[in-house]
């Protein structure tokens, strides 16, 4: 089965099973991510290091990517006095497809583009989509597969913990 067909397979028929809340993970340094941007600049996440830090693995082809990605603008919007960032991190689209999507559903927050999928092995992304909240410190704490509202009071309560931690 080509990678695209399990990922399909996975998003439409495994993401549904799971839960959709954020759950406590064992603590451990965040995979490396470092790729180029939808605007053409380099992002690392280690650059980001003092930040609370949502790492979102999506696809323009997953329906549930689609519906949370304007609640993650809004809660970029609701925590920019924070030190608090999103990453969006594509995975195998064109520039042209993900730059039509963000005309109908701009965000403001950088997109990623892992054309190969490489950083889906070492972030464990089985499907779509996937997100990771990372600590000041570079560490995975929260993880979710599936979509939630992410600017719910109960997603803020839970980042807000992290966001109260000491650098």
């Amino acid at each position: 089965m080509s990678r695209w067909l399990w990922f399909l397979f996975a998003t439409l028929l495994v993401a549904p099973l799971a839960a959709a809340e954020l759950k406590p993970l064992p603590m451990r340094p965040a995979p490396v991510l470092q790729l180029p941007g939808l605007d053409g600049v380099d992002m690392n996440l280690r650059q980001l290091r003092g930040k609370v830090v949502l790492v979102n693995f999506w696809a323009v082809w997953c329906p549930p990517c689609r519906k949370e990605m304007p609640s993650m603008a809004r809660l970029m919007t609701k925590l920019a006095d924070k030190p608090f960032a999103i990453l969006g991190v594509n995975e195998g689209e064109s520039p042209d497809e993900i730059r039509a999507f963000l005309k109908q559903v701009p965000v403001n927050f950088p997109i990623l583009l892992d054309s190969e999928g490489e950083h889906l092995k070492p972030w464990q992304v089985f499907a779509f989509p996937t997100s990771y909240v990372v600590d000041k410190q570079g560490r995975l704490r929260l993880g979710l597969f599936g979509s939630i509202e992410w600017d719910s009071p109960e997603a803020i309560a839970q980042l807000g913990k992290l966001l109260a931690e000491a650098d």
